[in-house]
């Protein structure tokens, strides 16, 4: 194999300078054969962590097994993981993001220390799904990204549950709308085995988009956690790499501007999370590829969302798998003219022919009522909302499907931090017409980034979620929904003015012109300005404070790794 990377497969050993590290392989399970062949590593986030990665250790295996039977040999190794469902609302969410950026440099530094020629790289969550694209862009060695597939719902008094299920019962609860016996059966049955949460939130949208993207195979991106389907997928994606070392095909010559093009316009036809603002720039950087966030405004005019998915919908991700998955809607935006189909994939083929032979969904709204047709879309254009204004100079990232209306004036109530806006939203200090705003909360002010799923689950929960907006330098989980604006730039802590905004300040959400503002004022805002001190850091040690002092923006994808 002529395009191997690896020092044993491409160089023709002289004498016995390189017995040692054959030494080393020896003891790992290599035998004479195996020096001649391309060392593909395989990197599962599994753990016991979450459910959304306690069966990747199988898929890996099957990976294994896929390298090894197409002629290379596969290494095996593990990445971490960490769980936003656990950690949500509690001071361990700031470690989410910043996984993330360690998960990257986690598999850059195994792959490039060994030298591998190739990888399969396995996740089943928000942040080692990005995180793994990330290397692959960054180490552009012939590579695939298998996702772990989505979870299966649970059942409550024959509703589908799921986990943001569980965060809405607590507000509800809180209400008195449901009592404490209820409150517990919603949290046994929400999450009844292994899979990445079951809405269109960020794991689900984030495979749509890598799949979109050329970097998984098709169907990948749509299949349950427990099947054979997704064995079948971790399978070939080990036998697709070998392949891709043959025809020298590597991750940048897939992830191009165009392709990242079509992972936009994938997750705005889904109704996709916010974070995939945040995550496909990241991408972007580690592939030396321009993208910005006016990259989605300017796709998303002419985007329509077609998909019925839950948080704002009403169907899982089950569902979707059911009906047939993305390749048909791929298929369908191709032929209206809203994908590159010529981008190369890692079939070896394009993304065109990836699609050549998809069935398209049963007709609408008698075979299926989740994928709705062109001319009757769920909204005309993107529900990811790009909006700048003066509080927010650098930009902030908006979810509004138009179910909740498309503008929202109120008065500010001010939180510092996200315990203190969930406590005030239970014990009723939010009330209809306020704009909750809750700051410190960005990737230097957390630090980390903390998604607000437990207040806007709160606000859902409690029957405001039409009556109360909320804007934070923080995040969403894809759970959220509501009038709830993110990405806040510039943050508090770094002198944004979502950090001078007091109790009862006005403040304007607009969705149509994508403005926020706080409408006070010139000199107001000036005198207030001219009385900011930066605040301390919060953690002076560790990963947390390394994290501080290198991300960037949000807006710029909240790298660790900019100029």
């Amino acid at each position: 194999m002529s395009n191997c990377n690896r020092n044993f497969s491409s160089i023709v050993v002289d004498g016995n300078d390189r017995a040692p590290n054959r030494s080393m392989l020896r003891a790992v399970g290599f035998e004479d054969e195996d020096f001649e062949k391309p060392q593909i590593a395989v990197c599962s986030a599994w753990s016991m962590v979450t459910p959304c990665n306690s069966h990747l250790d199988e898929l890996g295996k099957a990976s294994v097994h896929g390298v090894d039977s197409a002629g290379g040999k596969a290494v095996p190794f593990g990445t971490i993981t960490v769980s936003d469902g656990i950690s949500m609302g509690t001071p361990g969410m700031r470690y989410s993001l910043v996984s993330r950026e360690v998960i990257a440099d986690s598999i850059e530094t195994v792959v490039g220390a060994e030298g591998m020629d190739g990888l399969v790289a396995i996740g089943g969550c928000d942040k080692n799904m990005p995180a793994c694209v990330i290397a692959l862009a960054r180490m552009n060695r012939p590579g695939v990204f298998v996702y772990g597939g989505t979870i299966l719902p649970g059942i409550h008094k024959e509703k589908n549950l799921d986990i943001v299920s569980v965060f809405e019962a607590v507000g509800s609860h809180a209400s008195g709308l449901i009592d404490q016996a209820e409150l517990t059966e919603i949290e046994k049955k929400a999450i009844p085995g292994p899979g990445s949460c079951g809405g269109m939130y960020t794991a689900n949208t984030m495979s749509s988009a890598i799949e979109a993207l050329g970097m998984s195979l098709p169907d990948s991106s749509a299949q349950l956690a427990v099947s054979e389907d997704k064995k079948i997928d971790a399978k070939k994606a080990g036998a697709a790499v070998v392949d891709l070392i043959e025809k020298d095909i590597k991750p940048r010559d897939i992830m191009t501007r165009k392709a990242f093009e079509n992972a936009i316009t994938v997750v705005i036809s889904l109704g996709g999370s916010t974070n995939a603002v945040l995550h496909l720039i990241a991408m972007a950087h580690a592939a030396e590829v321009p993208l910005s966030l006016d990259d989605f405004t300017e796709i998303g005019k002419k985007v329509p969302v077609l998909c019925d998915l839950k948080p704002s919908g009403k169907y899982n991700m089950s569902h979707f798998v059911r009906i047939g998955g993305l390749r048909p809607l791929l298929k369908t935006l191709l032929q209206e003219g809203l994908l590159h189909g010529d981008c190369m994939t890692v079939t070896g083929k394009t993304l065109a022919e990836n699609v050549a032979n998809a069935e398209p969904y049963a007709p609408y709204p008698h075979g299926q009522d989740l994928v709705r047709p062109f001319n009757d879309p769920i909204k005309p254009d993107s529900h990811l909302r790009i909006l700048y204004g003066n509080l927010a100079a650098d930009g902030a990232v908006a979810k509004i499907t138009g179910k909740e209306g498309l503008k929202f004036s109120g008065k500010a109530i001010v939180y510092e931090s996200e315990e203190a806006s969930l406590k005030g939203i239970l014990i009723g200090e939010v009330e209809a017409g306020h704009v909750v705003v809750i700051r410190n909360e960005g990737p230097v002010g957390g630090p980390g980034m903390r998604e607000m799923l437990s207040p806007t689950s709160a606000i859902m929960g409690k029957g405001l979620g039409k009556e109360v907006a909320l804007i934070t330098d923080g995040r969403f989980s894809g759970g959220s929904h509501g009038f709830v604006v993110g990405h806040v730039t510039p943050e508090a802590a770094v002198g944004g003015l979502i950090g001078l905004i007091e109790n009862d300040d006005p403040i304007t959400i607009d969705a149509e012109n994508n403005q926020l503002t706080l409408d006070l004022p010139v000199e107001e805002i000036e005198k207030r300005k001219s009385s900011w001190t930066r605040p301390e850091p919060k953690e002076k040690r560790g990963v947390l404070s390394k994290y501080a002092k290198l991300v960037s923006s949000a807006s710029l994808g909240a790298i660790t790794d900019g100029d």
